[in-house]
């Protein structure tokens, strides 16, 4: 129990050799992704239909959080582009009514979602995590990053007419509809994207040509953000001057310090009018974050504890519910930036934290003026990367058909619809293919290849190698196993689900290549009543006797399973071999033998001899 208790904390194992060389290290680290975090978690907090405060205290609760229960170094917890889609259209739907607010909804999103997670994490369930496959994650995160583009096009170009809150295919539809009505915020969007992607393509071209300065060009090219954000708002600062009304939309008054730090309303309407989100606030939570998690540990040579990552995602969902923070996880473009400028623990995320923490208390008038049109140019730029393109699907297509169709569907669905069901149904289309995979597995019947094909003389001292008689390209090499003998081979384990369909699928391959010691009924008394094919047969017995003699035939002598690919097998596996080996023995009118090959494990090879296999 002390042992579990402290790897909740695993800050204790690595505290006290902390040392100034990894302080500097987390400081740069820590203070780059903090000037990021900030126009970021304030546009975020925009398509959560939340204030831009929503979108700093989220941040600054992540991320001062995480060192404590973490196991990544590199990890930036925060407003994510994907989960704020998700609050804000269940912050749409639920406030319609007008009984509850924006940030009431958002906060109880954030701490039952965390509470989930956190209990998730505690009794070590991070392995659910690994039923949900990469093209379905993918799929729903493309549909959302889209979802989010289209909808910041209209507040790039300044139209008002356009309701942002409709499907992504609406607001495609009356984004090119209402066009005419773009006004100055065009000028300031345009040009953001344009010295975004420029300051970035630049900068990598740059570095390729003079890699002695890569260092150079990455911190520039980070701050490319806060540097747009800078410039915008003075321009905007010296065209308002002595107007009225802005001609630009700008962000206006962001609140000093925590406001909106209270303990959370709790109300059992509101509770059970987002439960039906909560499921898919958890997966986002949860998939987003370890599956960064554990990129970044890969790439640096680290391991990362899935469960207590979980933990440490719930932990800061539930606190931060607190401070008026709305659900966060993970952040890809953060923690790409935070493992780039060299961060040596998960300290650096504190001084992450610092960063927005000096925004809150000092800087807040000046982003009075910052205008929406910029946010909406970062947002824009930063979840483009979201999007899987042409090379993914390329490979999705050559490898596995039904994992295309499950990206695409995610992605239409969540641009027609909204995200929430894109992830229901890329979830349920996986757990769907992975139970038909099981249920329904590929089989082969197995010839043998000599080892030495330069001959057709063989003896008992000839070696074989056994492949699929219908092998693609050795197909003209396979020889048939001795008379009588047939080998299957099944590429799945043997338990409830396919066992019946593995029984049959032997059954019916014996019957039509093997000759039955059984004789067929002579009389319409002697017919089983489920025969269906009997009165057929006995109408056509004399038409097909010369050409389909069963006696022309072999007899069954043996049946061999491979069982290489057989790595477990339960009590309806054994049963179902031990009534199928009763049929046969009695299609073959003696006892056939069996032989199980390239048995995997021990306790399938005693399953096998308790069923009576031995």
């Amino acid at each position: 129990l002390k042992h579990y208790i402290s790897n909740l904390l695993p800050i204790i194992y690595w505290i006290h050799r902390y040392n100034l060389t990894w302080l500097v290290s987390d400081i740069i680290a820590g203070v780059t992704v903090g000037i990021v975090a900030v126009p970021q978690g304030m546009g975020y907090a925009k398509i959560a239909n939340l204030s831009p405060q929503y979108g700093l205290y989220s941040s600054f609760v992540g991320l001062c959080l995480y060192c404590f229960f973490g196991t990544s170094k590199d990890i930036s917890i925060g407003p994510t582009a994907v989960m704020s889609l998700l609050v804000g259209q269940t912050v749409t739907n639920v406030t319609a009514s007008g009984q509850y607010t924006a940030p009431q909804v958002a906060v109880v999103l954030s701490l039952f979602g965390g509470f989930i997670a956190l209990f998730i994490g505690l009794v070590r369930l991070g392995i659910l995590v690994d039923f949900i496959p990469g093209p379905a994650i993918a799929g729903f995160m493309t549909g959302s990053s889209i979802t989010i583009s289209v909808g910041q096009w209209p507040k790039l170009f300044g139209m008002k007419s356009v309701n942002t809150h409709d499907s992504a295919y609406l607001i495609f539809g009356n984004f090119f509809r209402y066009l005419p009505e773009a006004r100055l915020d065009a000028a300031f969007g345009i040009v953001g994207l344009v010295w975004l992607y420029s300051v970035r393509w630049g900068t990598g071209y740059l570095t390729k040509k003079y890699p002695k300065h890569e260092k150079i060009f990455f911190f520039a090219n980070i701050m490319r953000n806060g540097v747009l954000v800078i410039f915008g708002t003075l321009i905007a600062f010296l065209i308002n001057i002595g107007r009225d009304t802005s001609p630009i939309s700008i962000l206006k008054t962001v609140p000093s310090g925590f406001t909106a730090m209270a303990v959370p309303t709790v109300d059992v309407n509101l509770v059970s009018q987002v439960a039906g989100t909560l499921p898919s606030v958890v997966i986002i939570l949860i998939l987003e974050h370890v599956a960064i998690a554990k990129s970044f540990g890969r790439i640096n040579n680290y391991k990362i504890d899935a469960d207590q990552e979980i933990i440490a995602i719930g932990a800061a969902n539930v606190i931060g519910s607190f401070f008026g923070a709305y659900p966060n996880t993970g952040s890809f473009s953060r923690t790409a930036i935070t493992a780039r400028s060299g961060a040596r623990t998960p300290m650096s995320g504190v001084f992450s934290a610092l960063v927005v923490l000096l925004c809150l208390y000092a800087l807040t008038p000046a982003f009075y003026y910052i205008p929406d049109a910029i946010l909406s140019a970062i947002i824009i730029h930063a979840v483009a990367d979201l999007v899987s393109g042409p090379k993914f699907l390329r490979q999705l297509y050559r490898v596995n058909l039904f994992e295309l169709f499950t990206f695409a569907a995610a992605v239409l669905i969540t641009f027609f619809t909204n995200v929430e069901y894109g992830i229901y149904v890329s979830v349920i289309l996986s757990i769907a293919a992975l139970l038909l995979r099981i249920a329904r597995p590929r089989y082969s019947v197995l010839g043998r290849i000599p080892n030495d094909t330069t001959t057709t003389k063989h003896d008992e001292n000839t070696h074989y190698i056994y492949v699929k008689q219908d092998h693609q390209t050795l197909h003209h090499l396979v020889e048939a196993p001795p008379s009588g003998v047939v080998i299957f081979r099944f590429d799945e384990s043997l338990t409830y689900p396919n066992a019946g369909f593995i029984s049959d699928k032997i059954m019916h391959y014996i019957q039509d290549n093997f000759n039955s010691g059984t004789p067929p009924p002579t009389t319409k008394g002697e017919r089983a009543w489920n025969d269906r094919h009997s009165d057929t047969a006995s109408s056509n017995t004399d038409q097909t006797a010369g050409n389909n003699d069963d006696s022309e035939l072999p007899k069954l002598r043996a049946i061999v399973l491979d069982c290489s690919a057989i790595n477990h097998l339960d009590s309806t596996g054994v049963q179902t071999l031990l009534d199928l080996k009763l049929t046969i023995n009695r299609f073959a009118g003696y006892e056939v033998e069996w032989h199980f090959a390239a048995i995997a494990t021990p306790s399938i090879r005693s399953a096998l001899i308790t069923g009576g296999f031995g």
